[in-house]
C-alpha cells in the first residue's frame, strides 16, 4: 500500500513538472510568435527584407536613472531615444522609446526582443515590444 502511494505521488510530481515546463516553453514561443507575426505583417504590407526601416522599441522603466542606465547600454549601437513620465505629474515610471534603422528579419527581431526583455528586467522595468511602418523607409 505504501509503495502504491509513493508511486502515485511520484507520478503526480512528474506530471506537475511537465505541465509547468510546457507552460514555460509555450510562453516563450508566444513571444517569438509575436515577432514573427509583426514581420509577416510587414511583408504583407509590402515590406522588403533588404530595405532598412525605422524600428521603434518600447520600454517601461521605474526611474530616470533606469532609463539612463538602459540608454547607456544600447546607445553605442546607434539607437536614438526619447523618454516621458508616464501619466503626468505624480505618476510613477517612465516610458522609454528607442529607435534604430534596421533590416528586419524574424530571427533578428526575436534576438532584439529577447535581449531587450532581459535588459528591461535588469533595470527594474518591462519591454513592451517593437513596431515599424513600411512607409517609413
Amino acid at each position: 500500500m505504501r509503495w502504491t502511494l509513493v508511486i502515485l505521488i511520484g507520478a503526480a510530481a512528474l506530471t506537475g513538472a511537465r505541465i509547468v515546463y510546457t507552460l514555460y516553453k509555450a510562453r516563450g514561443s508566444q513571444r517569438d510568435d509575436w515577432d514573427a507575426r509583426l514581420v509577416q505583417n510587414l511583408r504583407a504590407a509590402g515590406g522588403n527584407a533588404f530595405t532598412p526601416y525605422e524600428v521603434d522599441f518600447f520600454f517601461n522603466l521605474p526611474t530616470e536613472e533606469a532609463c539612463a542606465a538602459l540608454r547607456g547600454v544600447i546607445e553605442p549601437e546607434g539607437f536614438t531615444f526619447d523618454q516621458r513620465l508616464m501619466g503626468g505629474e505624480g505618476a510613477s515610471g517612465y516610458s522609454l522609446h528607442a529607435r534604430k534603422r534596421l533590416r528586419i528579419s524574424v530571427s533578428e527581431m526575436q534576438d532584439y526582443s529577447g535581449r531587450f526583455r532581459v535588459l528591461a528586467e535588469e533595470h527594474g522595468g518591462h519591454y513592451d515590444g517593437w513596431m515599424t511602418d513600411p512607409s517609413r523607409t
